[in-house]
């Protein structure tokens, strides 16, 4: 009876995670991973003190073994941008000034969603553990609704003009033309760690990923696809907008150490290469390599200072290699390449869904973390962090990036843990991201300034107990 309600608890976080936009912080990786990691801006990857700890780190487990947690997070992300009116002057792109958006000023829809995430660690014996975790991350998600676009296909001149609704004119193609996209990201992961020496431990996991997506308002675009430019304008796209969710999976690894190098100080470091996954077929007229939206690899590390018994302060470092995905990495102006683009390009692989087909422009991110952790007493324990990353995407990127503002810089945040006569707890955190705005000039439209900003909040809360 106990192992059916364990599934199906399983099976409700797995539809939960899979049917709800995650988190947009850095870039799209979440600030941390656990209450408690995120009560300090995600450091402390050098003393893991709750089962969810080994999703940062799988050296975690034998620290951990005997925990198990459960929780849930509030998150809730604003989104807005807005573009100015054209001031065509004839200093024009490639397309000739062929595509204004607006002038529109818009919040994005549907900021609030519910997050949970569930770990536990197992004791094999006095120098080895295993470990299982459960979590979400992703974030690219945006409603736009309302908001015009123009198309004017020969620029400044006596050619009329054709103002359509919808960020991007999609309502050409029916509807309002609703822009945004969905992006939810579900990992599982089986760790395994062993200690050396007394007081060096590494660990290794498996990690199975199911992605989801979906993209809506961007039809407008199907004729600088692939598909379209080398049928010769005979084939429009069917796998580029408004297809509904899609689904992709994928396995991958990752490594970790924890090295306690005295009482006092100790270090840890983790490590997950790119994990390939299967393609999102439904939108392969829109992501480079016709659907390929691997994850990026990941490392990380940390080293904690204990001055005394009832303190910690931790030191972080995230680098997260966007580059690794071409679909998230290419700039928007390969798009000029493409035979239809109406700029003399030649190159198939260059239209949306190539090989070298534009995508989002994102940038290497790197991310500095310092959080602090006392006791009050001998219930209580408190956390404070700050976290800053430069946000992933340039100022040229900003035209597609609507749909993905992942511009999040500053992240402060704290927390509490609060433990019970049982031997149980519970714990909270907050997290404030300062809003963070961007602005560059529209390719498709140099006369035309889109201006991106975001703030977001997140409440955690998460119980942990012992057996």
């Amino acid at each position: 009876m106990q192992l059916k309600n364990q599934t199906r608890l399983f099976a409700a976080i797995t539809t939960l995670l899979l049917t709800t936009p995650l988190w947009a912080t850095n870039g799209y990786y979440t600030h941390g991973i656990g209450t408690k990691n995120k009560g300090m801006a995600g450091a402390g990857l050098a003393m893991p003190e709750d089962a969810i700890s080994v999703a940062n780190n799988p050296a975690a487990a034998l620290a951990s073994a005997g925990k198990y947690d459960l929780g849930l997070a509030l998150f809730s992300p604003s989104r807005h941008y807005e573009t100015s009116t054209s001031q065509a002057n004839g200093q024009c792109s490639p397309m000739g000034c062929a595509f204004t958006i607006g002038p529109n000023s818009i919040d994005s829809d549907k900021n609030y969603f519910f997050i949970p995430n569930m770990a536990g660690a197992w004791q094999i014996d006095d120098k080895s553990a295993w470990s299982a975790a459960f979590y979400g991350r992703g974030g690219m998600n945006t409603t736009w609704n309302g908001g015009s676009a123009t198309f004017d296909p020969d620029g400044p001149g006596p050619a009329p003009t054709m103002t359509l609704p919808g960020t991007y004119g999609a309502g050409l193609f029916g509807g309002n033309g609703t822009a945004g996209v969905d992006l939810s990201q579900a990992f599982i992961e089986f760790g395994y760690a062993r200690e050396f020496g007394g007081n060096f431990t590494l660990g290794i996991s498996l990690i199975g990923v199911a992605q989801v997506f979906a993209g809506r308002g961007v039809s407008t675009f199907g004729a600088y696809t692939e598909t379209f430019a080398a049928s010769g304008g005979m084939t429009m796209p069917s796998n580029l907008s408004n297809n509904g969710h899609d689904q992709s999976y994928g396995l991958g690894g990752k490594v970790g150490l924890l090295w306690d190098l005295n009482e006092k100080v100790s270090f840890a470091a983790s490590y997950q290469p790119e994990i390939g996954m299967s393609k999102l077929d439904d939108y392969s007229d829109l992501f480079a390599d016709h659907g390929n939206m691997d994850i990026p690899s990941d490392l990380k590390a940390g080293i904690t200072f204990r001055p005394n018994q009832g303190f910690a302060l931790s030191f972080d470092i995230e680098k997260i290699w966007y580059s690794d995905v071409p679909s998230v990495n290419n700039p928007f102006s390969n798009l000029f390449a493409c035979p239809t683009a109406g700029a003399g390009g030649t190159d198939l692989s260059s239209c949306l869904g190539g090989k070298n087909g534009a995508g989002f422009g994102w940038q290497d991110m790197t991310v500095y973390k310092v959080g602090a952790q006392w006791s009050a007493g001998e219930d209580w324990t408190w956390r404070a962090g700050y976290s800053h990353g430069d946000q992933p995407i340039p100022d040229s990127e900003v035209v597609f990036n609507i749909l993905a503002p992942g511009v999040i810089e500053d992240h402060a945040t704290i927390g509490f843990t609060h433990a019970l006569p049982s031997g149980n707890e519970y714990s909270l955190s907050f997290m404030y991201a300062f809003n963070k705005e961007i602005s560059g000039t529209n390719p498709l439209d140099p006369s035309q300034t889109i201006t991106m900003d975001m703030d977001q909040f997140e409440l955690e809360f998460s119980f942990g107990w012992r057996r």
